[in-house]
């Protein structure tokens, strides 16, 4: 039992060794996000993800990946709540992290429209603002701000609503999404990882044995 111990602990301590100079070389592993190590035993793995309540944004040719939603007829990307770009999903009054998980290019969080459903139609030159505004609270106008990289904010969610997101900066690079605030709302599909050296996002979901949708992927019932 102890030499298995001691072997589980140096594979563990290994791959996370791994893990961090995979990000630090450009790879498509994210600080705090989603990291599957390979099991010892059939019955033992390990599993690294964001905090809970944490949305973390980067360029989607950084390594997030784009996602064609079929509900809401848009592609989405540069933000997550897990380990791919993905639609967001909470309830109201959820008090949420924002982190630019970049370690080089300064990102926001901007609420470009608030909506009532599909499609998703995000407008080709919005007006984005990159000083803070709506102190800290999501809403029509709000505003994150700059967030350098590796730093976060704070943002409250609490009005129900569906808001089409964007940051400022990298808007026309595909990073823009669909925030929804709903008792209902989950986090949706994430998009497909994309290959280390390839500057184009895929739109493609990824794989995943037991998928979750957001409160507008799937229709609610």
């Amino acid at each position: 039992m102890f030499k298995k111990r001691v072997a589980f602990s140096a594979v563990i301590a290994g791959a996370i060794l791994i893990a961090c100079s995979s990000h630090n070389l450009g790879g498509n592993v994210l600080p705090g996000s989603s990291v599957n190590l390979p099991p010892i035993e059939s019955d033992l793995a390990v599993t690294a993800v964001l905090p809970a309540r944490t949305i973390g944004e980067e360029l989607p040719s950084a390594g997030l990946g784009t996602y064609n939603s079929p509900y809401w007829h848009a592609t989405i990307g540069g933000y997550t709540q897990t380990q791919y770009s993905q639609t967001l999903g909470f309830p109201p009054g959820t008090k949420i992290t924002l982190r630019n998980l970049s370690k080089t290019t300064e990102h926001t969080l901007d609420v470009v429209a608030e909506i009532k459903g599909p499609p998703a139609q995000f407008p080709k030159n919005p007006t984005l603002r990159i000083n803070a505004q709506g102190h800290g609270i999501l809403g029509t106008g709000y505003a994150s701000g700059i967030i350098k990289p590796g730093k976060t904010v704070t943002i409250t969610l609490s009005k129900a609503g569906i808001y089409l997101i964007g940051c400022a900066f990298h808007y026309k690079f595909g990073m823009h999404d669909v925030l929804a605030v709903s008792k209902s709302a989950k986090p949706g599909q994430e998009a497909t990882p994309i290959p280390k050296g390839t500057a184009t996002p895929s739109g493609a979901p990824s794989p995943s044995p037991h998928p979750t949708y957001s409160y507008g992927d799937v229709p609610q019932r």
